[in-house]
């Protein structure tokens, strides 16, 4: 897996389960991921080291992907995503209108 498709993939994972993480791990996970800070960056920015700041980083992705592979909450949302633009293939246009409300759910 290359860097973008890991990057795409914890994102996918961190949105559904952020809240299931520590305020520390979410703080290391996104100014990794989302402000695409250095490990460096990171570690001086919470007086630790480099390695402290890499040894999170993999137990926030063991821990992200423990719970999918125990929920399967992305695996069901991806699902019913690709059903529902399944449906919106040959639906009227009340059809529609329901889709677009199950999507906002």
């Amino acid at each position: 897996m290359d860097n973008l498709d890991k990057t795409i993939k914890y994102n996918s994972l961190y949105d559904i389960y952020k809240n299931l993480l520590t305020e520390k791990q979410r703080t290391y996970f996104e100014e990794y991921f989302f402000l695409d800070q250095s490990l460096g960056e990171i570690a001086e920015k919470h007086a630790v080291s480099r390695n402290a700041v890499y040894s999170q980083l993999q137990d926030i992705e063991n821990s992200l992907d423990d719970f999918e592979s125990k929920l399967h909450l992305k695996r069901k949302n991806d699902k019913m995503h690709n059903l529902l633009e399944e449906l919106k293939k040959d639906a009227t246009d009340e059809q529609l209108s329901v889709i677009k409300t199950m999507e906002g759910i």
